[in-house]
């Protein structure tokens, strides 16, 4: 998993819990414990895919497009880190004599590839309300 699916999920989170008003980047920033310049890359990113729009200058920033109550974590994740629960590199070698040094390489490509399905799917069920109702719920504790 990606940092920038964390720091994706945190800003637009944070936007739904402020829907009437833009947050600058600057803000964003220090809700997320990160750099500006950091988010304005991920929030470039949501733009493009129509999470967020913008706007320049004084009062500026980004706000949520969508209902919050229809973004998914699956919608946020196949946008930011799809691919990202399978390693860049896997053990073996498909032209060894060897059964498991030659196919391990495939095995493992079909393990990880499952789990990301299911990952995609548990996501799938968790909303950007539901996130801001669970952590709107911590403040009961």
């Amino acid at each position: 998993m990606n940092s920038e699916f964390t720091i994706a999920v945190h800003s637009l989170v944070y936007l739904a819990h402020k829907p009437e008003r833009m947050a600058s980047s600057e803000a964003i920033a220090d809700n997320v414990a990160t750099n500006p310049a950091r988010i304005r890359k991920v929030m470039s990113c949501l733009r493009r895919g129509g999470y967020v729009d913008t706007r320049e200058g004084a009062g500026g920033g980004y706000r949520l497009t969508l209902d919050p109550a229809v973004v998914t974590l699956a919608d946020i994740y196949r946008l930011m880190a799809q691919g990202s629960v399978i390693p860049s590199w896997c053990s073996g070698n498909p032209d060894m004599d060897c059964v498991v040094g030659s196919n391990m390489k495939e095995v493992m490509d079909g393990i990880f590839c499952k789990a990301e399905k299911q990952l995609e799917s548990y996501f799938s069920g968790i909303t950007l309300t539901d996130m801001l109702s669970q952590i709107r719920d911590c403040e009961d504790c």
